[in-house]
């Protein structure tokens, strides 16, 4: 929701400080799935010892 809001606030004003923001959220998101991805990884591994 955040991330669409700072989209849409950047398509109307053409500030470059909310197209950062939503640029920084972007990021914030892949790494937390890339942190997930890791977390079952990890799990899998544990479990199969």
């Amino acid at each position: 929701m955040i991330k669409q809001l700072a989209w849409d606030t950047f398509k109307n004003t053409g500030d470059i400080n909310t197209f950062l923001e939503y640029k920084q959220i972007e990021n914030l998101e892949k790494g937390i799935k890339e942190i997930e991805e890791i977390q079952k990884v990890t799990n899998m591994n544990l479990e199969n010892k």
